[in-house]
C-alpha cells in the first residue's frame, strides 16, 4: 500500500478553489444582450459550483513537476470548459438522461434543452479562444492535444461507443473508457509536461500514468455507482445497470472490480517510479482515488 506523503485532500482542495476563482472570471464581463446574459448564466451555472476539478488539477500538478505551474491556469481552465460541456450533452434526455448532477439540476432541467445544447456548445468553442492566449508554437500543441482528446478519436467518440455497444467484454470496456474518460485525464498530463517543456521520455511516463490513472477512475466510478448512494455521489446511482450497459462491476464483480483497480493502480505507480522528479503529488493521488467515496 503506498504511503501518502502530502496532504492530497487539502492539496485538492485548493487547487479546487483556484480553478473555480479561475472559470468564475473566464467569464466576465456581463454581455448587455439580454439573450447572451443568459447564455452565459448558463455557463456558469455549468462550469462552477462544485466538482473535484480532477483535470485541471492533473494539468496544473504535472506542469508544477517542471516548475511552470504558475503559467498552466489558462490551459486548466479551457479543459475543464471542454469537461463541463461535455456533461451537459452527457445529461440531455437523447444521452444518458440524467436529471442531476453535482448534487443539483442537470443544465437542461434547470433551463431547458435548447439552453443546455447551447451551453455546452459555447464552453466547447469558448475553450480554444481561452487556449489562443498562450504564444506560438506552444499553443498549437494545446490546440492539438485538447482537440484531439476531446473529439471523434478521444471523448466524443467514446460517447459514441458507449450509446451504441458492440460488446459486453472487458476489452470493449476499456477502450470505450480509454476515449469517453481516459482521454482528457491523458490530456491533461500532456498538456502539463507540454507546458512545462518536459522530455519526450518524461512525458511518454507520465502519458503512461494517466493512461492507467484514467482506467482506475472509472473503475472506482463503477464501484460507487453500486456501493454509494445518489445522495453521495452527487448523480444518480445504478443508472448503467438501469440502461444495460456493461461496466467493470457488472463484468468482473466488486471483488474483482476492486483487484483490477489496484492492478491498474501498481501500473501507474510502475510508470511513475521512470520519472526523475519529484512526483509525490502524482503518486498520492493514485491512492486517494483508488479511496474516494464520491
Amino acid at each position: 500500500m503506498h504511503q501518502i506523503r502530502t496532504d492530497i485532500a487539502q492539496r485538492l482542495r485548493k487547487r479546487a478553489e483556484e480553478v473555480e476563482q479561475a472559470l468564475t472570471n473566464a467569464l466576465v464581463p456581463q454581455s448587455p444582450e439580454p439573450a447572451i446574459a443568459r447564455l452565459q448564466e448558463g455557463m456558469a451555472y455549468a462550469l462552477t459550483g462544485g466538482g473535484k476539478r480532477m483535470r485541471p488539477f492533473l494539468l496544473l500538478e504535472t506542469a508544477e513537476i517542471f516548475g511552470a505551474g504558475e503559467g498552466a491556469m489558462d490551459a486548466a481552465v479551457a479543459l475543464e470548459m471542454i469537461h463541463a460541456y461535455s456533461l451537459v450533452h452527457d445529461d440531455l434526455p437523447a444521452m444518458d438522461d440524467a436529471d442531476t448532477r453535482r448534487g443539483k439540476p442537470s443544465v437542461h432541467k434547470q433551463y431547458d434543452e435548447a439552453i443546455a445544447v447551447l451551453v455546452g456548445d459555447a464552453l466547447l468553442t469558448e475553450a480554444f479562444t481561452v487556449l489562443s492566449r498562450y504564444e506560438s508554437p506552444l499553443a498549437g500543441g494545446l490546440v492539438r492535444e485538447l482537440s484531439l482528446a476531446s473529439g471523434m478519436v478521444g471523448m466524443v467518440g467514446g460517447q459514441m461507443m458507449d450509446l451504441y455497444p458492440e460488446g459486453q467484454t472487458e476489452e470493449h470496456i476499456i477502450s470505450l473508457q480509454a476515449k469517453k474518460t481516459g482521454a482528457l485525464i491523458e490530456c491533461a498530463v500532456t498538456m502539463g509536461c507540454l507546458i512545462g517543456g518536459a522530455l519526450d521520455q518524461e512525458t511518454e511516463a507520465l502519458r503512461s500514468y494517466a493512461r492507467s490513472l484514467g482506467l482506475a477512475f472509472q473503475i472506482a466510478d463503477d464501484l460507487l455507482d453500486v456501493t454509494q448512494s445518489a445522495e453521495d455521489i452527487g448523480k444518480p446511482a445504478g443508472r448503467d445497470e438501469e440502461q444495460g450497459k456493461a461496466t467493470f462491476v457488472s463484468l468482473l464483480g466488486i471483488d474483482g472490480a476492486r483487484a483490477k483497480l489496484d492492478a491498474v493502480n501498481a501500473e501507474a505507480a510502475a510508470a511513475l517510479g521512470s520519472v526523475e522528479r519529484d512526483t509525490s503529488v502524482l503518486e498520492d493521488l493514485l491512492a486517494w482515488q483508488a479511496n474516494r467515496t464520491s
